[in-house]
């Protein structure tokens, strides 16, 4: 009897929000699981920007280290090698940028491939082996793009997308759980993000999911004369209010306190911010993308310039098609074309705590004195240089040209 589809939907949900956020107790887990005669590759779906960990589940005893290589296709004779073959590579996450390539974006550790705000262009197949080329597990990783996302902003009485259903297969989305409220004390936003999903009784049986008959819409298991799902498809954030108390904080001591009174009292105080601020000038006419420390596209992240909320319902990319400021699917606030009104403090929310402030000063970026090591200086130098050899060779060639016509219309004396 084949599943209904809302019922593999809250499936998958439950599968993919404790395979993206739990951190599992492993303990000595290849004694638990034996490693199959074929190799299968279990799928598994991530939006762009997320990171993501796919353990080695087995590998037999006498193998103390693992390598994990990356194919688009299966058999392909492309094949990147994820490892310094010891099995160690340990990079740090700060230094990640998107776009950047998968080489510089992975890290391995406890024979745990983690993949760093992975892109598109990351979905293929990652496998867990040796160096000989002995494969023991493998991965089926779609990474679904949040271009043209779609996306439902509850309030307003907006509705997800609705299933597809063709004759050899259907498409519907599997939600994630609402994040928690990204404010507190104030109104603030949840998010729900949804992943595209297909079902079919002709996917390829090599590639195993949580529920029979259903992988994700960029998976491999999708026979090749399906029409492309991902087309007809996209993934989809669902967006509504919240409202939630903030935590008590701990009151100073008696003592302190009529400390600080007494310094308020005799001068005013300095400025102190309410979280640690970092001090930026950004010269006018520039582009620039502010990072909330420590968060994840997964998190629950707001945006506030000083005393205003930035809420998704009206920055979110996309909902204008001229936008100037507005917040990506990253959770990164873009401000392009900077103005002298930009300038401000913005404060970043994560998981409903103000963690860290950014006071931006817009400034004029003043000339400064050209030197002949400037790129710029260069250049044009070797522009006039090219210049004045073309004039030159010009000015050759019609005197020369001159003097041999005047040459031969004059007869020859004799």
């Amino acid at each position: 009897m084949v599943m209904r589809l809302p019922g593999a939907a809250v499936l998958l949900c439950l599968v993919d929000v404790l395979h993206a956020f739990a951190i599992e107790e492993k303990g000595d887990v290849f004694k638990r699981m034996a490693c199959p005669a074929f190799l299968m590759f279990d799928n598994a779906a991530y939006l762009a920007d997320m990171t993501f960990e796919l353990p080695c589940n087995c590998k037999p005893k006498e193998v103390s280290s693992v390598i994990w290589y990356f194919q688009k296709n299966v058999g392909s004779h492309k094949t990147t090698v994820l490892t310094d073959f010891a099995g160690n590579v340990v990079v740090d996450s700060g230094h990640i940028h998107a776009g950047s390539d998968v080489l510089k974006r992975f890290s391995i550790r406890m024979f745990s491939l983690i993949v760093f705000r992975a892109q598109v262009t990351d979905s293929g197949h990652y496998l867990c082996g040796t160096r000989k080329g002995e494969f023991f597990y493998g991965y089926d990783v779609d990474v679904q793009p949040t271009k043209h996302i779609t996306v439902a902003f509850v309030d307003r009485g907006q509705h997800v997308q609705d299933d597809y259903t063709e004759k050899l297969f259907s498409l519907f989305t599997a939600f994630w759980d609402w994040t928690r409220c990204d404010r507190c004390g104030v109104r603030g936003e949840q998010r729900r993000i949804g992943l595209c999903y297909v079902q079919s009784a002709q996917l390829h049986p090599r590639y195993r999911a949580a529920v029979p008959n259903v992988t994700s819409c960029g998976s491999r298991a999708v026979p090749a004369h399906f029409q492309h799902p991902g087309r007809l498809r996209r993934p989809e954030v669902a967006i509504r209010s919240c409202l939630t108390p903030c935590p008590k904080e701990e009151v100073p001591e008696e003592g302190v306190q009529a400390i600080s009174n007494v310094i308020s009292k005799l001068g005013e105080k300095p400025w102190l911010p309410r979280v640690p601020t970092q001090f930026h000038k950004q010269p006018v006419g520039s582009g620039l993308i502010i990072a909330c420390p420590g968060a994840r596209p997964e998190h629950a992240v707001a945006w506030d310039k000083d005393s205003i909320r930035l809420y998704r319902s009206r920055y979110l990319v996309g909902v204008n098609k001229s936008m100037r400021v507005f917040i990506d699917h990253g959770n990164h606030l873009h401000i392009q074309w900077v103005q002298v009104s930009d300038g401000g403090t913005y404060f970043c929310w994560r998981e409903g705590k103000m963690v860290a402030g950014f006071r931006l000063s817009v400034i004029y970026q003043h000339r400064h004195r050209r030197t002949f090591n400037d790129p710029e200086t260069i250049y044009a130098a070797k522009a006039i240089g090219m210049s004045y050899v073309l004039i030159s060779i010009i000015f050759i060639v019609i005197h020369v040209c001159r003097c041999c016509r005047r040459v031969f219309r004059c007869p020859a004396r004799t």
